[in-house]
């Protein structure tokens, strides 16, 4: 009953997929390179966020070590 149905809706998705009208569209040579910065963009996006991440989850797991500073100056 179950893989029936699923079949089903499986034919009349492929079926509505199937017909498409033409789009009637141009694309300028300026929409390649905006799509390539996007991905650049982005890419560098994830980048910051995974290395921003991995330093907080490193400094968890390492704790904060008292002393690294420079000494406090004296007045």
């Amino acid at each position: 009953m179950m893989l029936r149905r699923a079949l089903r809706i499986g034919f009349v998705l492929a079926a509505g997929l199937s017909i498409t009208s033409p789009a009637y569209a141009y694309l300028d040579p300026g929409t390649g390179s905006m799509l390539l910065s996007a991905v650049i963009g982005v890419a560098a996006a994830v980048g910051l966020a995974v290395k921003m991440f991995w330093y907080r989850l490193v400094g968890l797991f390492r704790g904060k070590r008292t002393g690294t500073g420079s000494p406090p100056a004296d007045t």
